[in-house]
């Protein structure tokens, strides 16, 4: 397994790894089952993700149009995989700066969620707060990457629409359309 030292594996002791991928590794493992017997269960793993939210000095958003080989392209935001021996702010920080060419004065944990229940993977959400560019964009030869800047308004927008990628971003905007007091937490969050 990948080092995580900045997290436990949520991969049983007795899980053994059947397959390793280039991005998936596949695990099993016997599971007492309620009524005496026991199973083959399985479970995913894959390197984390750090996601990144950058906020301009002038209070603008950056989010990116990303292409990729394999599929079309996708409005998301700033994000990328853990390496090894990474944190998942040093990823945050490599990432900013690969896709975007801005670095950021102000680091906030903004939230950490496991996206799915039967793979190995959390993803780490942050906030950067004084964005500004430093050099030029270098995305990885697998990713053509535009960047855009948005309003606060835009991205709620982008968000509640499905027009962003991020299931769990837009399921925290559609909760705080729906209260008052969520997005008035939700504007001050991303507030520069």
């Amino acid at each position: 397994m990948k080092d995580r030292s900045y997290r436990k594996p949520l991969m049983p002791e007795n899980a053994k790894r059947v397959f390793e991928g280039e991005i998936f590794d596949m695990y099993q493992w016997e599971q007492g089952l309620y009524d005496g017997t026991s199973a083959t269960f399985e479970k995913g793993s894959r390197p984390d993700t750090a996601i990144v939210f950058p906020i301009m000095e002038d209070g603008q958003i950056l989010i990116i149009e990303d292409s990729q080989p394999h599929r079309e392209t996708v409005l998301t935001t700033v994000a990328g995989r853990i390496e090894f021996n990474e944190t998942p702010e040093e990823a945050a920080k490599r990432e900013l700066l690969e896709e975007t060419g801005y670095e950021a004065n102000t680091w906030e944990s903004f939230y950490t969620v496991t996206p799915v229940e039967k793979l190995d993977w959390v993803n780490y959400v942050f906030i950067a707060k004084g964005c500004r560019k430093v050099k030029d964009q270098q995305p990885d030869a697998g990713e053509k990457i535009t960047v855009r800047s948005v309003t606060f308004e835009e991205l709620i927008s982008l968000a509640s629409e499905g027009e962003l990628r991020g299931r769990d971003f837009r399921i925290m905007v559609l909760q705080a359309m729906l209260n008052p007091e969520k997005m008035k937490d939700l504007r001050k969050r991303f507030a520069n």
